[in-house]
């Protein structure tokens, strides 16, 4: 069953879809599915081959920008950035839980000047705190 969560008109995040999820995705309008997980973080989710060849038999574009425990990284924002600025229709990130996307979606939002009150509240109404975050995405944002 998909959970699929808008934080923007054109950005959705959700936890680990199925490749069931992947239809569904297209029923709903996506362009594009962004995996945020790395492969064998989990051996009994699908992995992101899995998904990428689900999107392709549905017709939809397909990008992974891994996060692992790590974490962020200028160089994973700039793929995000780059998958927003070229996107030709509505994305839906995914990760384990949809935390994960929805930071690197709110990183994203606040280096490139959105206010970072309207993202917190985003990211709260789809059920995603980002108090912990507050003080890199008030950095990004250049006190906006």
């Amino acid at each position: 069953m998909s959970d699929f969560r808008p934080l923007s008109a054109g950005f959705s995040v959700a936890p680990q879809i199925s490749i069931e999820d992947v239809a569904e995705a297209k029923a709903q309008g996506f362009a594009m599915i962004v995996n945020n997980r790395p492969d064998g973080e989990e051996p009994s989710a699908p992995q992101g081959g899995d998904i990428a060849h689900a999107a392709a038999a549905e017709g939809i574009a397909y990008a992974a920008i891994p996060i692992g425990h790590s974490g962020f990284s200028h160089a994973q924002i700039d793929a995000l950035d780059k998958l927003l600025g070229d996107a030709t229709g509505p994305i839906l990130a995914y990760c384990r839980s949809g935390t994960r996307s929805t930071h690197l979606w709110a990183l994203t939002q606040a280096r490139g000047g959105a206010e970072v009150g309207a993202i917190v509240d985003a990211a709260a109404k789809a059920g995603y705190d980002l108090a912990g975050l507050r003080p890199m995405l008030d950095a990004l944002a250049g006190g906006k």
